[in-house]
């Protein structure tokens, strides 16, 4: 994951393997700013953009017309899923949410 310009807009590169997704950089603040509202456990739920997001799930937030820009976070159509996959992590990471590891049904909450 880094952050990068494109088209003079801030965004959040995350490269797995060959394939690269793009999200909107202000997805790190917002998401940390809906988990700090929610104060609680809430499930990832990462699912490809074809498939539907479970409601209730960072996936699902993350896709929403309810976020703060209305819509998907990802920016690359048809790799503008896996919200609930790669975003927790990154703010494990950066001390901005704590994320459960267990095999099925991962959650996170912010710190």
């Amino acid at each position: 994951m880094r952050m990068d310009i494109k088209d003079g807009k801030d965004i959040l590169v995350c490269t797995v393997g060959k394939t690269i997704l793009h999200y909107d950089y202000r997805c790190i603040a917002d998401l940390h700013a809906m988990l700090k509202k929610h104060g609680d456990w809430m499930e990832l739920g990462s699912a490809d953009e074809q498939k539907p997001a479970k409601e209730g799930t960072v996936e699902a937030w993350g896709r929403s017309t309810e976020n703060p820009v209305g819509g998907w976070y990802g920016l690359k159509k048809g790799l503008r899923g896996r919200f609930g996959m790669y975003l927790p992590p990154l703010m494990e990471k950066l001390g901005l949410a704590e994320v459960t590891h267990d095999p099925k049904g991962n959650k996170m909450r912010a710190i």
